[in-house]
Parts: structure tokens; C-alpha cells; sequence
């Protein structure tokens, strides 16, 4: 038996229940891993909530995680006991001192990248890798939009961005977070309370707009997200933790000849080879020093309740890690 956090039913942070669980020996093309440290994602929220459905009731949430393997299917070849791997994505159940996984969904991680970072890095990173690299390309001399700067991916869309040259625009909720999100390469930041976001991007943009916006908020933001665009911008909602936002006519996009996209990261690492290539990237960029991670909190995975509260009060910054 290990213990792990359990959802019985849909609602607040306090339905996360630390429970014993059976997690049994692995199977063909399945190894057991012992998690150093597991990150906490706003779509934990989701699932959480009822959101997002789980496909079993009761279930355990979390969907990225770095460990050291113990146990190996029989006939596995390429992973062996004590290697240290992390995923992130599918198959949920992170929150958890051991699990199984599929060998195929997990990725060695470079010895010079340590459990904590990893587990923050891989969800987080990777999302932001597909956003930059393949939703919208982002390249120099672009304008960006980026709701919720300070948070998880906020931060890394905001360093990575900068690394690849275009001017960045971030909004916040605090003074505190409009000074990260600076740290973070951010040329110009909106305190969103404070000030109007779409009337202050025309004044950034001399009345262009930007090439691209990635909202994660949903709901609040929307509408205006699609009023900061260019002609032909792209429109790129990876989120929603305000709420899902209201249904789009087409004319809303005709309006401009927009781009609009929903995308997942499962989808864009669908084969083996591009979460290799994802994982790879998101790595190489931490090694180099264009991704500097923000572990700003941890919490003991027992705290889990705690960690969502906090995360869902906007009382952290960067990335939330669990520790088993």
C-alpha cells in the first residue's frame, strides 16, 4: 500500500482526500515509479471540480511528476530500476508516492536537471514549447499577449518568448506579480485590475494590435483577448480559470479574419518522437539558461487541499510542487 491524494467527489479543495491505495506490479510495457516531486497544474483544478471528467470515480488527480523507477514490466527493454524519469500529460494519478505508467509516456531526465525542477518543468515547459514553437510560431519582431504572466506557463511564455525576440505584453493581478513577469522579460506589463488591457495594448501597439495572444483565464478575458488582435492574428486559449468563455460566432472572427485555436498539449505530443523532441527542447532550454524555473512554493503532497486553495486564492507565483 502507498498513500496517495483521492477524489470521491467533485468540488473545493477539501475533496482531496490522503488515502492508503493498492497500485499493484507493473505489467508489459509498464513500470512502477517512487515520485521525488510531483507538479500541481490548474487542470488538477478542473478534474477537481468536475470540469474536466476523470473517466473513474473515485480517482487520483495530478498528471506530471518526476521519479526513479523500482519495478519493470517483464520483458521491458530501454528503462531499468533506479532511472530517473518524469512525464507529464496521461495517464493521470501523479498525486501519489508510487505509480505505474506506461514506459512510453515517460522521458530520462538529464542528471543535471534535479527532481523538483523536472517535475515543474515538464508540463509546464512542454506546454509552453508546443504554444511558442508550433501553435503560433513565435519569431523576431512579433507581438505577443500573455494573460496570467506571473503564473506557471505565464513565466516561461514570457522568458522563452523574449529569448526568441519579440516584444512581450503581459498582464497580472498584483504589483508583485507585474515585477516578476519584468524579471521574467516581459517589456511591457498591465495591472489588469487597474487598468483597461485592451485599451493599453492599443496604446503599446500605436493601434496594430499583437500577433498573438495566449489566454489561459478564459471567461474575463476573452472577448477582449480578440479585440487586442491584428489582422489575421491567431487567438490561441490553452485555459480557462475564470471560467469557460462564452460560445464564439464566426462573425466574431470574420470580423478581422482571425485565427482561433483550443489546443492540447496530449495532441501535440502524440507520438513517441514528439514528446522526445519536446521533452528534449524544454531541457536543453533550462541547461542554457533561457528558461529560469520559479519553484516559488512547495507543499507536502498530504497539503494537496492546501496547494489548491492557494492556487485557486492567486497566492502563488511560478510553479507549485508537491512533495511526496
Amino acid at each position: 500500500m502507498v498513500k496517495a491524494i483521492r477524489v470521491h467527489e467533485f468540488g473545493g479543495p477539501e475533496v482531496l482526500k490522503w488515502e492508503d491505495v493498492e497500485i499493484g506490479e507493473p505489467k508489459d510495457g509498464e513500470i512502477r515509479v517512487k515520485n521525488k516531486a510531483i507538479g500541481l497544474n490548474f487542470i488538477d483544478v478542473y478534474f477537481r471540480k468536475g470540469v474536466y471528467k476523470a473517466s473513474t470515480i473515485p480517482f487520483t488527480p495530478g498528471g506530471e511528476a518526476c521519479g526513479v523507477v523500482t519495478a519493470v514490466g517483464p520483458g521491458l527493454t530501454g528503462r531499468q530500476v533506479g532511472d530517473i524519469v518524469a512525464y507529464a500529460g496521461a495517464p493521470m494519478g501523479s498525486y501519489a508516492e508510487e505509480q505505474i505508467l506506461p514506459a512510453d509516456k515517460v522521458v530520462p531526465v538529464p542528471e543535471s536537471i534535479g527532481p523538483v525542477i523536472a517535475a515543474s518543468i515538464m508540463l509546464k515547459g512542454m506546454t509552453t514549447q508546443y504554444l511558442l514553437r508550433r501553435s503560433f510560431k513565435v519569431e523576431r519582431g512579433h507581438t505577443i499577449l500573455v494573460h496570467a504572466a506571473a503564473g506557471g506557463v505565464g513565466s516561461l511564455l514570457c522568458q522563452w518568448a523574449n529569448a526568441l525576440g519579440a516584444t512581450v505584453i503581459g498582464t497580472v493581478s498584483t504589483k508583485e506579480k507585474a515585477a516578476q513577469a519584468k524579471d521574467d522579460g516581459a517589456h511591457h506589463v498591465i495591472i489588469y485590475g487597474e487598468e483597461d488591457f485592451v485599451a493599453r495594448v492599443n496604446e503599446i501597439t500605436s493601434g496594430n494590435g499583437v500577433d498573438v495572444v495566449y489566454d489561459s483565464v478564459g471567461k474575463d478575458t476573452f472577448q477582449g483577448s480578440l479585440a487586442c488582435l491584428k489582422l489575421r492574428g491567431y487567438m490561441v486559449s490553452f485555459g480557462q480559470s475564470s471560467g469557460a468563455p462564452d460560445p464564439v460566432p464566426l462573425s466574431a472572427l470574420a470580423a478581422k479574419s482571425l485565427f482561433l485555436t483550443r489546443p492540447s498539449l496530449m495532441h501535440y505530443n502524440a507520438t513517441r518522437d514528439e514528446l522526445l523532441a519536446a521533452a528534449g527542447e524544454v531541457f536543453a532550454s533550462v541547461a542554457t539558461g533561457v528558461l529560469q524555473v520559479r519553484v516559488n512554493h512547495t507543499y507536502p503532497l498530504s497539503q494537496a487541499a492546501r496547494a489548491h486553495a492557494d492556487l485557486e486564492g492567486r497566492k502563488t507565483t511560478g510553479s507549485v510542487v508537491l512533495i511526496p
